[in-house]
């Protein structure tokens, strides 16, 4: 087989198997499985040496977002550092047309281009590594980095592909299509590096993940 006819064949297999998901989740009717879990307004304004501020979300994103918990928030460390900022999309289920937004869809369309794409290595707050998307985006001379991932049930995926594969697996064996997003952003300032940047955008993470399983249910 060609590296094209290969190509073709994996792009349409993806493609049937993002449709037969959604005809799946739209068909089924039991209720779902939905443990408790802790509000995303709720979400410590206090993480480590950062403090955070609540921001709006515009009413045309809350309708573009669909159904859900959104939480929108920067934190700051020191008064002349860059910021943090923290987005959480919860979507409590995914069966009815509210699904989990790429941040590769959303950030050009806000006018940002991506510099480079990657793919980094962490340590999960029950000692595993996980996998997260790691991204430099530009706006004119402004350039930012940006890392997310998508959790659901005590997984955590930098794949919008596979997030949508466990979602199936999870709706037939666990009966849930719950689902999140994680987004973290820092501004690479005019004065540092890009390495500096990613060091701050780390080090919040890493007090932000052990957080994250009150809010977003295993």
């Amino acid at each position: 087989m060609t590296p094209q006819k290969d190509s073709r064949l994996r792009f349409f297999l993806a493609v049937g198997l993002l449709a037969g998901a959604a005809l799946f989740l739209q068909l089924r009717s039991r209720a779902e499985r939905l443990p408790s879990h802790e509000d995303l307004a709720s979400f410590p304004k206090q993480v480590g040496d950062w403090v955070g501020r609540d921001l709006p979300i515009q009413p045309t994103v809350l309708e573009v977002l669909g159904a859900g918990e959104f939480l929108l928030r920067t934190y700051v460390r020191a008064p002349n550092e860059p910021d943090i900022s923290l987005f959480l999309a919860y979507f409590p289920s995914q069966r009815a047309g509210s699904t989990i937004h790429s941040p590769q869809n959303c950030l050009p369309g806000a006018g940002w281009t991506p510099l480079e794409a990657s793919r980094m290595l962490l340590s999960g707050p029950d000692g595993r590594t996980i996998s997260v998307n790691r991204y430099i985006i530009a706006r004119g001379l402004d350039r930012q980095l940006v890392l997310y991932w998508y959790q659901a049930h005590g997984r955590v995926v930098p794949s919008e592909y596979w997030a949508k594969i466990y979602l199936v697996a999870d709706a037939i064996r666990m009966n849930r299509t719950d689902g999140s997003l994680v987004r973290i952003i820092t501004p690479v300032d005019r004065g540092e590096t890009v390495e500096q940047a990613q060091l701050r955008a780390l080090a919040f993470t890493q007090q932000a993940l052990p957080l994250l399983d009150r809010y977003i249910p295993r």
